[in-house]
């Protein structure tokens, strides 16, 4: 017997029907005398509509006031599947996030879990429950309901496994397991069996959406197992998240190929080349809860620098209007900037002991005529950043240089 800890995500739940699915799935493992605690997410669309509503009401809504609107969402699943629960003839309850007491800062959107209160859980799990408790949601020390942002039910699952020691943490989601890349890209993408918390880390950082990677952060600092599985397969392994060591002693030197439409490039022309110059760009941008990921600074022949980096699309627009106010305080010469960027990126642990990965990925896509505006590396990966449209050709061509494709 163990003690499993299950996430079920949006499309999972989408419809009752699939909340019965999910029942019955629940039920089978609960029937093999396993402990069960089910983390659902909200009904796909749901959060979104919430969010809809409340700027139908206030184009900028207060962040506390959002977070009890969005956090409603959650509470409808549990409620739901824990009555398709009673039908399976299962013994169920279901907690919100605050009725557990998932204690979480005050961040309201975007909260970061402190603690669990794990007692009526384990008490529950003692008298044969099935214990459902509400993704994505907590609550801070004076009682506010808080949300840990877009993807946090699997945050939720993650935290709770490790405060419960639970044997594993299944995350089940509308895809069967972690790819080389997005089969919608590469239809070549091969289903991995196992890849490092590391790897996996910078999977979802890089672009990767199968898991959020606050949860894989959490994984990966408490030792949970985790496994990705489909909420519409009734068979498969999935893919086992797991440390370095327990992985095969042959592995490929890249495990994959992940990529982000998500990028816009940013460049202050011609500021002085003094300390403290990164600080006055950046800073403002800082102040304005802006994050920027790579960085460029390019020393000129005149004592002058150009200082290039990236932000979200989102954030494009925002960010321009700050570089264009402090250009002057700067004495810059100017600030351009392109939302039509990408980053492609190869990632595995193969590269400790692999040199020369950088060089072929570079000689690929020089091949092809794809010019690399922006390079970012880590021990285990390699970004780049290049225009939009050559982001389809880029993955294609760089997972069947690396070996990737399933016929290889």
């Amino acid at each position: 017997m163990a003690l499993i800890v299950q996430k079920f995500g949006g499309t999972s739940v989408a419809t009752t029907d699939r909340i019965k699915n999910v029942a019955k799935r629940v039920a089978r493992w609960k029937k093999e005398g396993h402990d069960i605690i089910v983390v659902p997410s909200a009904m796909s669309g749901e959060t979104n509509r919430l969010i809809g509503l409340a700027k139908e009401i206030s184009a900028t809504p207060d962040p506390r006031e959002l977070d009890v609107i969005a956090s409603t969402g959650e509470q409808v699943t549990i409620g739901l599947l824990s009555m398709a629960l009673h039908e399976e003839g299962l013994k169920a309850k279901s907690y919100t996030g605050p009725q557990v007491r998932v204690l979480t800062d005050s961040t309201f959107t975007k909260a970061r879990i402190l603690q669990i209160d794990d007692d009526k859980i384990r008490k529950d799990l003692a008298d044969d429950y099935v214990v459902v408790v509400a993704g994505f949601q907590g609550a801070d020390e004076d009682g506010n309901i808080t949300t840990l942002g877009r993807g946090g039910s699997d945050t939720s699952a993650v935290a709770l496994a490790a405060a419960l020691n639970a044997d594993e943490c299944q995350i089940y989601t509308d895809v069967d397991g972690v790819y080389t890349t997005d089969p919608r890209v590469v239809p070549e993408a091969r289903k991995l069996d196992t890849i490092t918390f590391e790897e996996m880390l910078e999977m979802a950082s890089l672009g990767s959406k199968v898991l959020q990677i606050r949860s894989v952060e959490f994984a990966g600092k408490y030792k949970v197992k985790l496994r990705v599985l489909s909420s519409f397969q009734d068979e498969g392994e999935g893919t086992l998240i797991t440390v370095e060591e327990e992985k095969q002693m042959e592995q490929p030197i890249i495990s994959g190929i992940a990529f982000n439409r998500d990028e816009a490039k940013l460049t202050v022309l011609g500021v002085p080349d003094r300390p403290g110059i990164a600080y006055q760009i950046l800073g403002p941008i800082a102040d304005a809860n802006i994050d920027v990921d790579m960085i460029i600074q390019n020393l000129g022949h005149d004592g002058s620098t150009d200082f290039s980096f990236t932000v979200t699309r989102g954030d494009y627009n925002k960010a321009l209007k700050i570089l264009n106010e402090s250009a002057g305080k700067l004495n810059a010469r100017g600030v351009v900037g392109d939302n039509k960027m990408c980053k492609v990126s190869a990632v595995g642990v193969g590269m400790r002991s692999h040199p020369g990965v950088a060089s072929k990925m570079f000689g690929v896509l020089a091949a092809e005529g794809i010019n690399i505006q922006m390079i970012s590396t880590s021990e285990i990966k390699i970004s780049v950043v290049i225009e939009e449209k050559y982001l389809e050709l880029a993955v294609r061509v760089l997972h069947k240089t690396f070996g990737l494709d399933q016929a290889d």
